[in-house]
């Protein structure tokens, strides 16, 4: 004789949800982002595709222009990061942005420290750290960020990674600008992370836009310090998708 158990977990509704980005209609459903829009070499858990869903829907991300990325290897939790253009572009449409600058801090050999805007950093001088300056109107003070390069610089068998490698003022100027204007426009960026910030290698994620009348090959990312790129599945039944849905059809 069957038992019944009401935490039985129910099945997954294949719904979409359609929400506005910038004057387009996004859809999304949990097919199409289990196959078409994760990065890497594991499955998704419904929960995670919740938590995905979200992500982009509330933050107004459109992850087939690659705004937002899923990432999964094997039975780790799953990471979601956020492109750099997109938290750029989201801060500027803001009516209160009025500007930045962002560079370099380096150690001179004179043994003096300098924030240099820009990213160029001379063969007798060490690159130390990035900086970034971003001006909202109404602020007395700008907000103003400064970031370790030693803390960010991803590596890979004991090598920094290619971008890292090839260009790495550039790479912590970029940090930089994304906490600066992420600590002036929380209301804006808040949980709006960059795989920098996560702990991964960008060049390993695919940058190409994704058609879902096409299905793109699934990249296998590079984990770097994994023990700072989890995201914790939500404490909740398999209510959870299902509420989701209901609560878009309000």
């Amino acid at each position: 004789m069957a038992v019944s158990n009401t935490l039985t977990k129910a099945p997954v509704r294949d719904k979409a949800i359609e929400y506005e980005v910038n004057g387009q209609i996004v859809k999304l459903s949990p097919s199409i982002i289990k196959n078409y829009l994760v990065n890497g070499n594991g499955n998704v858990s419904d929960q995670e595709v919740v938590m995905f869903l979200n992500l982009c829907k509330f933050n107004r991300l459109n992850p087939f222009l690659r705004e937002a990325y899923l990432i999964k290897y094997g039975n780790s939790p799953a990471t979601m990061v956020v492109g750099r253009d997109a938290i750029a572009k989201r801060a500027m449409r803001n009516p209160n942005y009025a500007g930045q600058q962002a560079g370099v801090v380096v150690l001179k050999k004179d043994g003096q420290i300098e924030n240099r805007i820009g990213s160029i950093v001379l063969p007798d001088e060490d690159l130390v750290g990035g900086w970034a300056t971003v001006y909202v109107k109404g602020y007395e003070h700008p907000v103003e960020m400064t970031v370790s390069f030693n803390e960010y610089c991803q590596e890979k068998d004991g090598k920094p990674t290619a971008n890292w490698a090839t260009k790495p003022g550039t790479m912590i100027r970029k940090v930089a600008l994304v906490q600066a204007l992420r600590e002036a426009f929380p209301e804006d960026l808040e949980q709006m992370y960059t795989a920098d910030e996560k702990g991964l290698d960008e060049a390993a994620l695919d940058i190409m836009p994704v058609s879902p009348a096409e299905p793109p090959s699934r990249p296998l990312v590079e984990p770097s310090r994994v023990e700072d790129t989890k995201v914790t599945p939500p404490d909740a039944h398999q209510e959870t998708f299902d509420d989701f849905f209901d609560q878009a059809e309000e």
